[in-house]
């Protein structure tokens, strides 16, 4: 029997190695650049603003908020069909990069753009997810 793969389980690599681990102890990763300062996430080798390579990783607070949501009700793609419906969204980290990932344990009558947010780290290996008021020590 042929397993269908898995389009939720992300790749790692030497690189992002780090960003796993610090998962692992319920921590969120960031890059920032040494040269100008900015923040970003996704984690990249390089600066997104200036380019630099003198980039490095930075825990962050685990604060956001919203900046945009979309309630999925269909995805073929496996396993989200499982999981329908669930809450993909956009949040602004508190150090300041926009960071696509799901809201959980919140209702979508209840979202609103600019609630305050918290991460919280889901699976195996652990992903971050946000939940609305959730203090960072319950983050797993």
């Amino acid at each position: 029997m042929t397993v269908p793969p898995r389009y939720d389980l992300p790749e790692t690599d030497a690189f992002s190695q780090p960003y796993w681990d610090a998962a692992a102890e319920g921590r969120l990763l960031i890059r920032r650049c040494g040269d100008c300062g900015t923040a970003h996430h996704y984690p990249r080798e390089f600066c997104p603003r200036c380019w630099s390579e003198s980039v490095s990783w930075e825990e962050a607070s685990g604060r956001a908020t919203l900046y945009t949501w979309s309630v999925v009700h269909r995805n073929d793609l496996p396993p989200f069909g499982d999981r329908v419906p669930y809450v993909a969204a956009v949040v602004d980290l508190a150090e300041g990069p926009r960071m696509m990932t799901e809201i959980v344990d919140c209702g979508e009558s209840d979202l609103r753009i600019g609630m305050e947010l918290r991460v919280h780290f889901r699976g195996d290996p652990p992903v971050p997810v946000f939940r609305h008021g959730v203090p960072p020590e319950s983050n797993r």
